[in-house]
């Protein structure tokens, strides 16, 4: 991806949770300048557990069609420090896909937070990590339900569904129903190995830099930070 089009990217996402009055830290808005003058033993936390902005395109060089905007505001580090949960919030374009995957340690709610639809198709895993031909249980705001492999629900504005570990999932905005806001509360996240992706792809994007970045990525901070 280009620098570029990441920044675009992070201003039309600053305007759509402004418009949700979806609040950020003040560190959020920091540039690389305001990074370099920063006491980092300060900011360790930050830095060293991934809080922040995060852009990628599942190396499909198409982030419309497969790719993802995420936020995340708080997470622990497993076995490092005390904080046993995280937080993020996302926005998903419509028939923007995140691609099939599952978690072998995260456990996680998927929340709509607002706007439009979201759909999200679910298999269960086998002892192989391929597609099982079982039914899905699993809850949606405590209410517990049941889908065939493969099948799909969709969660309108303030609905919720937990998802449990090895459960494959792949989600996007419903067709004609407008960007959602799209909230996830889990137990810690580790985006660098807790990802079992069913196809190979590239969770953090490859960064053409022909301008300045608007803000710092998680995936930014060993390169610019150290």
């Amino acid at each position: 991806m280009k620098r570029s089009e990441i920044n675009e990217i992070l201003k039309n996402a600053k305007t759509f949770l402004a418009d949700h009055k979806f609040m950020l830290p003040p560190w959020a808005y920091w540039g690389l300048t305001d990074w370099q003058k920063a006491q980092k033993e300060n900011y360790r936390e930050i830095i060293d557990n991934m809080l922040g902005w995060d852009i990628t395109d599942f190396g499909s060089g198409d982030f419309y069609k497969r790719g993802l905007f995420l936020f995340t505001l708080r997470n622990g580090k497993l076995n490092v420090d005390k904080k046993p949960y995280a937080e993020k919030i996302m926005i998903v374009e419509e028939n923007q896909e995140t691609p099939m995957h599952f978690h072998w340690y995260k456990m996680e709610d998927i929340i709509n937070r607002g706007g439009g639809n979201l759909v999200i198709e679910l298999y269960n895993s086998t002892p192989d990590e391929g597609f099982a031909d079982t039914p899905v249980n699993f809850k949606t705001d405590g209410v517990e339900r049941v889908v065939q492999p493969g099948g799909s629900v969709i969660l309108s504005p303030g609905e919720s569904i937990c998802l449990e570990q090895g459960v494959y999932h792949r989600f996007y905005g419903e067709p004609g129903k407008g960007r959602v806001l799209v909230g996830e509360v889990s137990t810690v996240n580790d985006d660098t190995a807790d990802n079992r992706f069913y196809e190979t792809v590239g969770r953090f994007p490859s960064i053409v830099e022909d301008e300045e970045p608007l803000h710092l990525l998680v995936s930014d901070y060993k390169s610019f930070l150290g």
